[in-house]
């Protein structure tokens, strides 16, 4: 028998912290990035006040702690102001996904009190910074990197491509993996932090994107770079487990990334049909578009308890990396069809530039791609429920 006194807090209720935050976050999203989605969109660049803004608002740094001038929060904290961000504009989002989920997150995690003390106020504060693993025959084969590092004195000498980089045209602070002793394979990756001042770095090529096209996505050069060896993050050959174990946390950043989308598709899906007219009526009073929405609806919420669940096995210390997986994978799944359906419901509005929801519609696609594609988070699944 089960004691009818017990009582179970749904995952998607919120401490007080965690809905203040989710406030704040929404409020800021509709009033200061809504305005500008557009231009931004339509420049491919995000709006340099809009930057520093996020730095005020103390949006970079939520997991920070306060003696390194962040929040103090939480990393549930970060996912459900990612979610909100998102619902508006996911090019922000990700902005804001990256420094929190997989920067940040790196530095909090494997960052020596040297390191954490340089670095993390600024993160806080002032500067961006970017994830550097992808390269041109290193993608789902992320070991596959070929940027080498070789020792020289107390120094390492860092050469290579980096590819797919976001945020790289606004960040200061790159996080860069190259391997210092190909012999060994993945054992001789290592992660440095790279700034973006040392002679022989370059940001290159910007990539003209599908969708978040705000987001900076570009090619990173490293040409004989000289990198203190205090700067490496971690140690010497375990800059496997620090890509590995950050991009775990990274991909539920992602997920409530998608969540954001497919709520913000889902919110203009309702208001639209609520103020359509056809045949004498609003299109929501036919059952066929009521079915949709149902469906949108139920999809929606499932996405974001599987996120939600991710995010709070994470926060308190249990094995999450199967949920994590499950919470990327099938919140992209739910961002491409909520807003494929929200454009069907828009007719031809929704296919046309003056409404938001084919910016959704191309937004969406990037989930099932970067920190880690579809097949990749499958096979993740697959591999753990069959040890268990």
């Amino acid at each position: 028998m089960t004691d009818s006194n017990i009582k179970f807090a749904p995952l998607t209720q919120l401490t007080e912290d965690e809905q203040m935050l989710k406030d704040a976050a929404a409020e800021f999203a509709e009033t200061m990035i809504k305005p500008k989605v557009h231009e931004m969109e339509e420049a491919a660049k995000l709006d340099p006040e809009l930057i520093k803004m996020f730095f005020e608002m103390g949006f970079m740094g939520i997991e920070i702690p306060e003696k390194y001038d962040g929040g103090g929060g939480s990393f549930f904290m970060s996912i459900v102001a990612i979610e909100q961000i998102s619902r508006v504009d996911a090019s922000v989002g990700v902005f804001m996904d990256v420094q929190n989920t997989l920067v940040n997150n790196a530095f909090l995690r494997w960052g020596s009190e040297e390191l954490n003390k340089k670095f993390l106020p600024q993160l806080a504060t002032e500067k961006v910074g970017a994830y550097c693993l992808s390269e041109a025959g290193s993608g789902s084969d992320a070991f596959a990197l070929k940027c080498s590092a070789k020792e020289d004195g107390d120094s390492y000498i860092l050469n290579g491509t980096k590819l797919w980089i976001t945020n790289a045209q606004e960040a200061d602070i790159f996080l860069v993996f190259a391997n210092v002793n190909p012999e060994a394979g993945y054992k001789g990756i290592t992660a440095f932090i790279v700034e973006r001042d040392m002679q022989g770095f370059s940001v290159s090529k910007k990539e003209d994107k599908l969708g978040i096209r705000a987001s900076s996505t570009c090619e990173i050069l490293l040409e004989d770079v000289r990198v203190p060896k205090e700067n490496i993050l971690g140690e010497v050959g375990n800059g496997y487990k620090v890509a590995i174990e950050t991009l775990n946390e990274g991909r539920i950043g992602i997920g409530a990334q998608m969540i954001g989308i497919a709520q913000g598709a889902f919110d203009a899906a309702v208001a639209y049909t609520n103020e359509r007219k056809q045949f004498g009526k609003a299109i929501s009073d036919f059952q066929g578009v009521q079915f949709q929405l149902a469906k949108m609806a139920t999809e929606l919420e499932m996405a974001r308890l599987l996120v939600y669940n991710a995010a709070r096995l994470k926060e308190a210390g249990q094995p999450f990396l199967k949920e994590a997986a499950m919470a990327k994978y099938y919140s992209s799944e739910v961002a491409e069809n909520v807003s494929s359906m929200a454009v069907d419901l828009f007719g031809g509005y929704g296919y046309v530039k003056e409404y938001p929801v084919e910016k959704y519609f191309r937004d969406s696609k990037i989930g099932k791609i970067y920190e880690g594609t579809s097949n990749m988070q499958l096979q993740t699944i697959a591999k753990i429920i069959l040890k268990e």
